[in-house]
């Protein structure tokens, strides 16, 4: 039986586990109703535009995730360090210890990734100017900062491909710390 949503803001993380465990491409309309109890008519009603309006919406909640729980805290902490020990206990209650695949990362490397990029990049973007600009502020260089930046994020990306090859959340844990103690 299909469930009632009050809101279209109940079905998005419900759509973004679909593309989570399928991917994109794999995320049919018929795993899409499976997953989020809907039927096809309620599902178009709040997505007219398909799997793409889908997708949009899933990417711009994670961004926007992201922006209050990761990125401004970076920005505006008045301890750098307290921003970037919080960017890491985030990150790590976000994917689930590792258990969780970064979706935008999933979008960077799917066919889908030129239909989204500007999505893409931008979360990518705002998440190593976000990093840099604390890093600065804990008296590292610019360039050095953004370097360091960009290592880190990018560490953290692939130890969550790691732990969810080996299936083991202690590898992408071991990896955070590994990774904040660099910072």
């Amino acid at each position: 039986m299909a469930r009632v949503v009050a809101e279209r803001e109940d079905v998005i993380p419900l759509v973004a586990e679909v593309f989570r465990t399928y991917g994109f491409e794999g995320a049919s309309l018929s795993r899409i109703t499976e997953g989020t109890k809907l039927g096809k008519g309620s599902i178009y009603h709040f997505f007219p535009g398909g799997k793409d309006e889908m997708a949009a919406a899933v990417l711009q909640e994670i961004d926007q995730w992201f922006r209050l729980h990761v990125f401004e805290p970076l920005r505006e902490s008045a301890d750098a360090g307290q921003g970037i020990a919080a960017m890491f206990a985030e990150v790590e209650r976000y994917f689930l210890s590792g258990q969780r695949v970064c979706l935008v990362g999933v979008f960077a490397l799917g066919n889908e990734r030129d239909r989204f990029a500007d999505a893409v990049r931008d979360y990518f973007e705002a998440w190593i100017e976000a990093l840099a600009a604390a890093l600065v502020r804990s008296g590292r260089k610019g360039k050095e900062a953004a370097a360091l930046a960009e290592e880190v994020v990018g560490g953290i990306q692939g130890a969550l491909v790691l732990a969810r090859a080996f299936n083991r959340p202690a590898t992408f844990r071991a990896a955070l710390k590994r990774l904040q103690e660099r910072l």
